[in-house]
């Protein structure tokens, strides 16, 4: 069956190039907007050894954007909900799914270290900070997300590296967060960003039916400090989405990294 999957990546890629991805340790941090749709993309390529991890449950708000978010998955944990899904696509895929924040008291559980990709699709600014400051300190490459809400058109969308890329105020407000906590990356690495910022339009509330911010009902969470948790009540300001641009931002982080795949036998060739 593996060998029908891939078919179409194999004949562009070939097969010793498959077969490198198939090796490759990859780690998602926040599968969301932008974190589900990079996980899909790297798993219909050839990548087999994937985690995945958020601490939250699908919301009804995140029908609109988020790729394991239905009607049907509202108030599962997002991980589990996400890794049903890529099993379903690849049901001989490693996929690890882990319902955890990552943060300043849980960041040394997840051995970066054993990763050749690292992938930041985190919200929070501080923890995405924290978790840029680490990664850039191990062997993996890391690829970042910057703020992928207010925006509409998709051609505005690109990759920099970190310090370059400049218009979007998410990167700006990280970046001056890391001067001020003098808390700097070790290395250069890229991002995906755009420098088009709009405004909300719509009124900011609540969506009014019970499954509305991850309901409190459901449990069965592996972690039962999380089995209740939700982040969108915890948000100082909740800004629209869509998904065309989220997922391209999410298929912009995985092609960034089948490019490395790509690349990697092209340079080991010539060595």
């Amino acid at each position: 069956m593996n060998k029908g999957i891939f078919h179409r990546s194999e004949l562009l890629l070939g097969r010793e190039r498959m077969q490198l991805m198939a090796t490759k340790k990859v780690i998602i941090f926040g599968i969301g907007g932008v974190g589900s749709w990079c996980a899909e993309s790297l798993v219909r390529t050839g990548i087999q050894n994937l985690t995945i991890v958020d601490s939250d449950r699908v919301c009804i708000t995140n029908v609109n954007r988020q790729l394991m978010a239905t009607c049907k998955t509202v108030g599962q944990v997002k991980t589990e909900a996400l890794r049903n899904r890529l099993l379903e696509i690849n049901p001989k895929a490693q996929i690890t799914a882990i319902q955890q924040i990552f943060d300043k008291d849980t960041c040394n559980n997840f051995n970066l270290e054993q990763y050749d990709f690292i992938i930041d699709a985190i919200d929070s600014l501080t923890n995405k900070m924290l978790l840029i400051h680490m990664a850039t300190r191990t062997k993996a490459l890391l690829f970042s997300s910057f703020g992928a809400a207010l925006k509409i058109d998709a051609t505005r969308i690109k990759v920099a590296e970190f310090w370059n890329a400049l218009g979007c105020p998410l990167g700006s407000k990280l970046r001056k967060m890391m001067r001020r906590r003098k808390l700097f990356p070790a290395r250069k690495f890229m991002v995906v960003y755009s420098d088009e910022v709009l405004e909300n339009l719509g009124a900011n509330e609540q969506c009014g039916t019970e499954k509305c911010l991850c309901p409190k009902s459901v449990s069965g969470s592996g972690n039962p400090d999380l089995a209740d948790h939700e982040w969108c009540s915890l948000k100082a300001q909740i800004n629209g989405s869509l998904a065309h641009i989220t997922a391209t931002f999410g298929n912009f982080l995985a092609g960034l990294v089948i490019k490395s795949v790509y690349n990697e036998l092209n340079t080991a060739t010539k060595g």
